[in-house]
């Protein structure tokens, strides 16, 4: 049993917290720990129950057994304005901004200040200012309107509420997710500020890079239990991927002895409407070659171009000796090409179907005869991928819509092996998932390049150069619709990288 003294060494202790949703167990017996000023990591995989944690601590939802201490004293928060009121702030990937008010009505929404039945606009100036002057951000008007102002000002909107309200402690829920570079880099150091003034900050991210550049500290969460707190310079990658998933990680982008074979494609002088321009590259069995480059690069429409989804305006495509001027996606399918879009929800997967339908849905000819297909045949077939990848659901006949980002994502690329495809285009394949689902996902392209029976070869665009550094034998760049020649990774450098991807440099 905790008891509030009104003295702690503790800002946030969070005991034995149990929540159950009818028969699924979300969280069991968790505990958590956040010191004054530290900022304090929380990884696990998508499901594994952060999400959960913070409802409870935000005050969303009411832990079914469990205590919490905040700042010594006994914290039962009843919704998340009460838990503002006693302290503690949350910061969601998605943005709760009022759009139609201003960043100083933001700010204050829901405590406005008033002045018998008016708004006291004065006070109201003065907290919005007292607010953002945490941040180095001069040109943030309060009487700008939210919704003209980019994603990262507005999450500084969100901050700046938190800060008005008192917050000592602010929880940061993949809070890079839509931002650039430069933006990132602000709110980093917007995170050094606040915890200097002695604020805590509990930070959830799938990003080990920003774990160990931000926290002191991390909790790890597996199938809803807290299972390690370790201090997080002394804990490598491998060690924390291994607390997630349960079992040993021995190298969190495998690389297997590659053996490169024939060439598979030649892209002669390739050129779409506007991007990509004038692009040559020779992809061969066996490897995987890697796209960098920054948002707005072309990267994307070189794909859509090279799979026949945007028309070729110049140039030519070679798959397997024959040579193409203005493919189908229906003529690459039949050259052994397959693509996983970015887009996963809206190109990528048919969400109002089942897990085996999406896996199969392009080989359906494999599934019966005569033009019937067996849902059986296809269930059965589903479940090796399902195996295979780790897709965490029910069963194959589990709607797609129902698994978690990560799962759908493995889905999507067990559709192109099921399809036996030779040549993979993996546009942003591990964007907005979990670290434990990266994970397989890399171990599944180390496999198909290094298959004894079928190398296949593959193509992939990221914008983590540690993982395009991590997974891939050679790297290219884009840059303003242009590629570089690709390079073995082990002759070039990230800032090699970012130079050309930024126009300070023509080539690698």
């Amino acid at each position: 049993m905790l008891h509030g003294s009104g003295h702690s060494a503790h800002r946030l202790i969070m005991r034995n917290i149990r929540k159950t949703f009818g028969p699924t167990i979300a969280l069991g017996k968790v505990d958590l720990e956040v010191l004054p000023g530290e900022v304090h990591a929380l990884v696990g995989e998508n499901g594994a129950g952060k999400s959960t944690l913070m409802k409870i601590l935000s005050g969303a939802h009411a832990a079914d057994t469990g205590e919490m201490l905040f700042d010594g004293m006994i914290y039962r928060p009843k919704n998340p304005l009460d838990a503002r009121a006693q302290g503690v702030g949350m910061i969601y990937q998605e943005l709760s901004i009022a759009p139609h008010l201003t960043v100083e009505e933001n700010i204050v929404l829901g405590m406005e200040p008033t002045m018998g039945p008016f708004i006291d606009r004065k006070t109201m100036r003065q907290r919005a200012m007292e607010a953002l002057s945490h941040f180095d951000h001069p040109d943030l008007k309060p009487t700008a309107r939210a919704g003209d102002l980019s994603v990262s000002v507005q999450q500084l909107i969100e901050i700046g509420r938190s800060l008005a309200m008192g917050c000592k402690l602010l929880v940061f829920d993949e809070p890079t997710s839509s931002l650039a570079q430069k933006d990132i880099e602000r709110l980093f150091l917007l995170i050094d500020r606040l915890k200097a003034t002695g604020i805590s900050i509990v930070y959830i991210s799938h990003f080990l890079e920003e774990v160990k550049r931000l926290a002191t500290r991390l909790t790890i969460l597996r199938d809803g239990c807290a299972v390690a707190t370790r201090d997080v310079a002394s804990t490598s990658p491998e060690e924390i991927v291994s607390l997630m998933v349960g079992r040993d990680v021995k190298d969190l982008y495998p690389r297997s002895s590659r053996q490169r074979g024939e060439k598979v494609l030649e892209i002669n002088q390739l050129a779409g409407k506007e991007k990509p321009k004038n692009v040559s590259l020779d992809l061969y069995r066996g490897e995987v070659i890697g796209i960098a480059g920054l948002v707005g690069s072309g990267r994307t429409e070189f794909l859509r171009t090279l799979f026949g989804l945007d028309p070729i305006v110049a140039g030519d495509v070679t798959v397997h000796a024959v040579t193409t001027t203005a493919p189908s996606p229906a003529e690459r399918w039949k050259q052994g090409i397959g693509i996983l879009s970015e887009n996963r929800k809206e190109e990528g997967l048919a969400l109002n179907l089942s897990i085996a339908d999406n896996i199969t849905l392009s080989s359906l000819k494999n599934f019966g005869r005569y033009g019937i297909v067996s849902p059986a045949v296809m269930s059965q077939r589903s479940a090796k991928w399902i195996e295979k990848l780790g897709i965490k659901c029910q069963a194959a006949t589990q709607k797609i819509s129902a698994l978690s980002g990560g799962n759908q994502q493995k889905a999507a690329l067990a559709r192109l092996l099921e399809h036996e495809v030779d040549i993979l285009l993996l546009d942003e394949p591990t964007r907005g998932i979990d670290i434990a689902a990266k994970a397989r996902i890399y171990e599944a392209i180390n496999e198909i390049v290094t298959d004894a029976n079928n190398p296949r070869a593959v193509i992939v665009i990221s914008s983590y150069l540690p993982e395009l550094f991590g997974i891939c034998d050679r790297i290219a760049v884009m840059s303003r619709g242009t590629l570089t020649r690709a390079v073995p990774v082990a002759d070039i450098t990230a800032e090699d990288v970012m130079r050309v991807a930024t126009g300070k440099s023509d080539n690698l």
